[in-house]
């Protein structure tokens, strides 16, 4: 395989420092200044999934869907969770990293994380299954970048569901605050659907939805004379 993944065994990386930032976004919409002001709170959007407005002028994040997994005055750090990868394979990822039994016993699909250090996986998980190292992003949902869970998954234990996410998207301090005062970005609470089941083409509108938001609606010249 020409991609090498790195499955690192501490904990999470801290987000870094700079990443361009969306371009100031033309609608300015109530239902995007409510959403900021609702979800930022004690804790940031840690757990919350953002949903990038129809204006979201970086490619990269067009019509994504990402989960925040820490938000801290240090910056903020997700997974993007619509970006499916045909390859590697989930078995020729084990195989890559050494990883028995092959084939393995369950499989769990791999992603596109963000454009952030594309060799290091993180498996995005129900917190019913945790191993050192894994950061306890809520009650429901976990972040665990080591071997181990990888292990317990091909021998067809692990956590009840899961996703590898190779690649994470990172904001530095204050960053994401300013991309939201730009209405560049929609939060929603997440749910066990968006993040873990397999119709990518759907949960972009599916999280507006969650807000009864049609994204069609949010023209670029909404909220302009």
């Amino acid at each position: 395989m020409s991609k090498v993944v790195h499955m690192p065994t501490t904990s999470p990386p801290a987000p870094p420092p700079k990443r361009p930032r969306a371009p100031r976004a033309r609608a300015r919409t109530a239902v995007a200044r409510e959403g900021a002001r609702e979800a930022a709170g004690e804790a940031g959007f840690t757990g919350q999934l953002l949903i990038a407005m129809p204006t979201m002028g970086d490619p990269r994040f067009a019509q994504s869907v990402i989960y925040i997994c820490a938000h801290t005055d240090e910056g903020a750090m997700g997974i993007v969770v619509n970006r499916p990868l045909a390859s590697p394979s989930f078995s020729d990822l084990l195989t890559q990293l050494g990883v028995d039994p092959v084939p393995p016993a369950r499989s769990i699909r791999l992603c596109q994380g963000g454009p952030v250090d594309h060799a290091r996986g993180f498996v995005l998980h129900t917190a019913d299954w945790t191993g050192d190292g894994s950061l306890r992003v809520d009650a429901q949902t976990a972040l665990t970048a080591s071997l181990d869970i990888l292990k317990a998954i091909a021998a067809g234990g692990g956590p009840a569901q899961g996703m590898l996410a190779l690649g994470y998207a990172g904001w530095g301090p204050g960053q994401l605050e300013a991309e939201f005062a730009q209405n560049a970005w929609l939060s929603v609470s997440a749910d066990p659907a968006l993040l873990f089941d397999d119709e990518h083409d759907t949960k972009w509108r599916r999280a507006f939805a969650k807000l009864h938001v049609d994204p069609l609606l949010l023209s670029p010249s909404a909220g302009r004379a």
